[in-house]
């Protein structure tokens, strides 16, 4: 058929006739601009009948339900994971060779697969296709904008199984259980103190390197912390967020406010 001829031109050509009206995006078939606006949408219309797990296009579907239904005769030799089909083994076999194929022609830097590469690169192009539909933020990433969609759903999947708090991100409850179980995960390679968190690293170590990044733009003055600069800043705005409970006199810095205190319990140790 001609139209049949026409769409295989588009192959040599490059056009693409068809664009989203959320991101710009082009596509050679009027089909894959239906599957794309899915994305958008989070419309999912094909669900697994072994499992109910959901899919945007039934091709993607097709390929899942080789996992319940079809012989995976392709064995890895490293760990005996079998797989259905011999390009699946090789893509597999990365893992244990190291084996990065896919190389960033921006950076250089390497990849497993192909798929990484493409999501690599919107780090340069700036491109963000997923785009949240309660408020419209974009990210270049489906799982940063899963991510995000729970600000507005309240929805907090991952729960702590000593205490039962719950958090919206999986990294949030790791650092939590640290709280539990003590585990201090990050040491200074100067003194050897550990810390429970990575940031908490970063800031002590600017003990020993003696860096100050956070500057006062009045004075100039320079502080190891935020929370520092934020309590020196009161000097130049004469605010004065700590107050007394005894009396009401308030003061623009915590230590001011604890060794006003000692004046009403009688401690008069410096």
């Amino acid at each position: 058929m001609k139209t049949d001829l026409v769409k295989h031109e588009r192959i040599h050509t490059g056009e693409k006739p068809f664009s989203c009206s959320e991101c710009g995006k082009c596509f050679t078939r009027k089909s894959l601009l239906v599957e794309h606006q899915k994305t958008h949408t989070g419309e999912k219309p094909f669900s697994c009948s072994e499992c109910g797990k959901c899919f945007t296009s039934k091709s993607y579907l097709v390929v899942y339900q080789t996992n319940h239904t079809a012989e995976k005769p392709f064995s890895c030799p490293n760990c005996g994971k079998c797989l259905s089909n011999k390009s699946t083994l090789e893509k597999h076999l990365r893992t244990h060779t190291g084996e990065k194929p896919f190389t960033c022609t921006v950076c250089g830097k390497c990849f497993n697969y192909k798929s990484i590469l493409v999501e690599h690169l919107r780090i340069h192009t700036g491109e963000k296709p997923h785009s949240c539909s309660e408020c419209g933020k974009c990210f270049n990433y489906k799982s940063s904008l899963v991510q995000h969609v729970r600000i507005h759903t309240g929805e907090k999947p991952f729960s702590c199984t000593v205490c039962g708090k719950c958090f919206n991100y999986k990294s949030s409850l790791v650092q939590h259980v640290r709280i539990h179980t003590g585990e201090k995960p990050f040491s200074c390679t100067v003194c050897g103190k550990c810390f429970n968190y990575k940031s908490s690293l970063v800031e002590h170590q600017r003990i020993h390197t003696g860096e100050k990044p956070f500057s006062c733009t009045v004075c100039g003055k320079c502080f190891n912390y935020k929370t520092s600069l934020v309590e020196h800043l009161r000097l130049h705005t004469g605010e004065k967020s700590f107050s007394c409970t005894e009396c009401g006199k308030c003061f623009s810095q915590k230590a001011g406010l604890v060794a006003h205190q000692r004046a009403h319990s009688g401690d008069k140790q410096s």
